[in-house]
């Protein structure tokens, strides 16, 4: 179902058989969530073509072990790869994805060769669209759907058969327009007709004896009779075959949409009212799934096309509910609710939004179309196909409701010492400031020895009478790969209030973590208030939510004056984006991280000299023996013309947002990986100049003198840590960091604080730290938010949450 924080999705499954249409965010941490297997996952179709139903296709491969066992579920999510992996585990290996959707499904995939590795072994399937034109009753000019066109793979499917309509609206009198990219598809799914029961009596009235002749029979097989002088055929013996059933999933984004549906003349053949239909050939629809928003649905001529079906059960998957409280994600909720109760102000209260009215009323089934039973979609809903006698809605798997009061009521049971562990983390907000001259003055002394180490432990001047509203880190995706039932892929939101924000990756499901965090308003705000993104290298756990942020932003902003978004990444990450913008425009501009180093901003700042320099020569002398002229020549900057002005826009941004350095800088982890320096500037404070914060984020990297060099003095390190200790063979190998050598960076280079990210996702909990570690380091989890003021308070949260863990078996 739709729940703001996705998009919805739908199983359609057989024992040998699976097909899921649409692939928006979210799928596969759902179906982490619900141990729900994807490895038998056949095709995808998708309705349309854009973020909203594709954002879930470029995650990383996984294998995932669970089973399949429901039909209705929550987006795709990273499914196009996971099964890419799951099916193709050798070179050898000649299987491949199918996915199916309108004419502009090749812009998709051309966008995703770019970084998403087997190109292969995904086989995209255009679906072509009708030439056919009517001219509906206004005089507007409608394509006409005359045909739905079957989806053909290789061999049969072997207990459906699937068409496709295309409604793709023309320009009506209202003046709206519609491209190649408005197409949405109708998919029917006709299940295969059953052969009818045998029926021995009448077997027995035309002579026949038991034996080989009645398997014969069933096998359509005409036998001469054991007893009588006749033929005996299949039909003599065997009843009606039995209807396969019917159901139609219909995605119409736009009422122009709903108009194109009521007009496809494909569809007459499934409506109970059509004339033209005879009891041979009428078409019973047992199901249809509404994927169209309830603006559309709700709307007249969408009421009217549900009124040609009589008996067809209507499922509404985006139409709204009031008081909905049970998360999308129960366990990551558990989780947050439970940090939450422990300290809020590391870890506010977790946005339970599953469903919230947005003053759109859903359809009403009174009067005319009584005899229509339409229902609001839930998660994990079933409709079962067969056997036949089961045909019908199962509510047997959906989701209990779940409160925050439950799951505190459970945290109290399982741990009864943490309402005491909660008051006595209270008392660390509360208690009287150390006095500041004496622990700036320690923190003096301490740098004076010579041992960047020991500065770590005082108090940068940086927190000198610091404000709550300066900056606010929250971590959107603290896990690495692929999205898990306990943590998100990497993204972290940096909040700078009345400045705006800036994201540093932006992995899949970071609009439903901003949404978590936020709820849907605050998200909405801080999407619109944000001053750039900024990609740390090309694999999808780090980027593979950029559109869907992107399109939200452009849809909030349209029509009100602003300047496209800023995007800084690796060159890979430009070019999915450049062909991406074929398929939706983003409203973006791209800059390459290799752009934001220190010596392309100097590049830039040596170009404005020249264009001073420019203009004081042509006012005092246009001698070409002019010293200015000559100093001008020789800063000549190696960065290319564009992108300097990008960066002179970009200053400008920065400046607005407080900021006087963005730094990237090249780190060890695969071709164009980087980490990122953030500096404030000064303020004054009583008179006196208080230096800016300092914030560095490694990206994905082995501990490396750059990020060491780049941390020198910083305010926070915010360091990934994907592998335990033990496990340094594989961290070499794959290029990633383990716990203790990412808290050894950050001690190198002095850090006040060093939080720890991008875990794997087998460690859901606190990992073991030392003594000496625990003194500078937080573990960072999901929607956790740290506030510059409460730097000095981190460390102590680590022998809570070891307490707060202690019990849950998590894996």
């Amino acid at each position: 179902m739709d729940t703001q924080e996705t998009s919805p999705s739908v199983l359609l499954f057989f024992n040998n058989e699976r097909f899921i249409f649409n692939a928006g965010e979210g799928l596969q941490r759902f179906c982490a969530e619900h141990k729900i297997k994807l490895s038998q996952v056949d095709h995808i179709c998708l309705t349309r073509v854009c973020s909203e139903t594709a954002g879930g296709l470029p995650v990383p491969k996984n294998q995932i072990s669970q089973e399949i066992i429901l039909l209705m579920i929550q987006g795709v999510s990273g499914l196009l790869l996971t099964l890419a992996g799951i099916k193709n585990g050798s070179p050898e290996s000649t299987e491949h994805v199918d996915i199916w959707g309108p004419p502009n499904l090749d812009l998709l995939v051309n966008a995703m060769k770019n970084f998403v590795p087997h190109a292969t072994m995904v086989k995209a399937h255009i679906i072509p669209r009708s030439d056919n034109v009517m001219v509906h009753g206004n005089g507007a000019a409608l394509a006409s759907s005359l045909h739905a066109e079957e989806l053909q793979a290789e061999g049969k499917f072997k207990a459906v058969s699937i068409s496709a309509i295309l409604l793709t609206p023309t320009d009506l009198l209202d003046g709206s327009h519609f491209s190649s990219n408005d197409t949405s598809i109708v998919y029917i799914c006709n299940l295969h007709d059953i052969r009818g029961e045998f029926d021995p009596r009448k077997a027995k009235a035309c002579g026949l004896k038991k034996g080989r002749k009645l398997g014969q029979l069933q096998n359509g097989i005409s036998v001469k009779s054991d007893l009588l002088d006749i033929e005996v055929h299949p039909d003599d013996v065997i009843g009606p075959p039995i209807p396969g059933p019917i159901v139609l999933i219909v995605d119409c984004p736009t009422e122009p949409h709903a108009q194109e549906l009521l007009s496809a003349q494909a569809l007459n053949a499934y409506y109970s009212d059509s004339q033209s239909n005879s009891p041979e050939t009428t078409k019973v629809v047992n199901c249809i799934i509404h994927l169209s928003p309830a603006t559309v649905v709700s709307s007249p001529v969408y009421e009217r096309w549900m009124r040609k079906f009589d008996s067809a059960q209507h499922i509404m998957a985006r139409t709204t509910r009031e008081h909905e409280t049970t998360p999308i994600l129960e366990s990551s909720a558990r989780i947050a609710t439970r940090l939450h109760y422990l300290c809020p102000q590391l870890f506010p209260a977790p946005s339970l939004l599953s469903v919230q009215n947005d003053g759109v009323a859903a359809p009403n089934f009174k009067g005319s179309i009584s005899k229509v039973c339409g229902i609001s979609a839930e998660n994990l809903l079933k409709f079962t196909l067969r056997p036949p006698r089961r045909l019908g809605l199962d509510r047997s798997s959906v989701q209990n409701q779940m409160t925050s009061s439950v799951f505190i009521k459970e945290l109290l049971s399982e741990i009864p010492e943490i309402a005491d562990a909660a008051k006595n983390m209270s008392t660390f907000w509360h208690k009287p400031k150390e006095d500041e001259a004496e622990l700036f003055t320690r923190q003096d002394s301490e740098v004076m020895t010579g041992d960047p180490s020991l500065a770590g432990h005082a108090a940068p001047r940086c927190m000198k009478n610091v404000q709550r509203d300066d900056l606010e880190i929250v971590f959107l995706g603290t896990g690495s790969s692929i999205p898990s039932k306990y943590r998100n892929v990497s993204s972290i939101y940096f909040n700078l209030f009345s400045k705006g924000g800036l994201l540093l990756d932006c992995g899949e499901g970071t609009l439903a973590q901003l949404k978590r965090r936020y709820g849907i308003n605050g998200a909405d705000s801080a999407v619109r208030n944000l001053k750039c993104i900024w990609i740390s290298h090309i694999h999808a756990d780090h980027h593979a939510g950029l559109a869907r942020i992107l399109a939200l932003r452009r849809d909030l902003l349209k029509g009100v004056p602003h300047e496209p978004m800023l995007v800084i990444g690796p060159e890979q990450v430009g070019e999915f984006l450049k062909d991406y913008k074929k398929l939706e425009d983003l409203d973006m501009l791209f800059l390459d991280c290799r752009s934001t180093t220190v010596a392309k901003w100097d590049d830039m700042e040596a170009d404005s000299m020249n264009d001073e320099s420019r203009d004081h020569t042509v006012l005092t002398s246009l001698s070409e023996d002019s010293s200015l002229l000559r100093c001008s020549k020789r800063m000549k900057p190696s960065t290319p013309v564009d992108d300097i002005k990008l960066l002179k826009r970009f200053k400008k941004v920065l400046s607005e947002a407080g900021l006087v350095r963005f730094i990237s800088f090249p780190v060890v982890h695969c071709p164009e990986a980087f980490g990122i320096i953030l500096e404030s500037a000064e303020r004054m404070n009583c008179g006196t100049v208080v230096p800016g914060w300092k914030v560095v984020y490694s990206g994905d990297t082995r501990p490396c003198s750059e990020v060491i060099e780049a941390s020198l003095g910083a305010t926070i390190l915010i360091h990934e840590a994907t592998f335990e200790d033990g496990l340094l063979e594989e961290a070499i190998t794959r290029n990633h960091s383990t716990i203790k050598e990412a808290i050894e960076v950050g001690r190198s280079a002095g850090a006040y604080r060093i939080i720890l990210t991008h875990f794997s996702q087998r460690y859901p909990k606190v990992p073991a730290l030392d003594e000496v570690s625990i003194q500078r380091t937080c573990i960072a989890f999901d929607l956790m938010s740290v506030n510059l003021a409460d730097l000095p308070v981190l460390p102590k949260l680590l022998p809570y949450l070891k307490l707060l863990f202690r019990t849950r078996e998590l894996i």
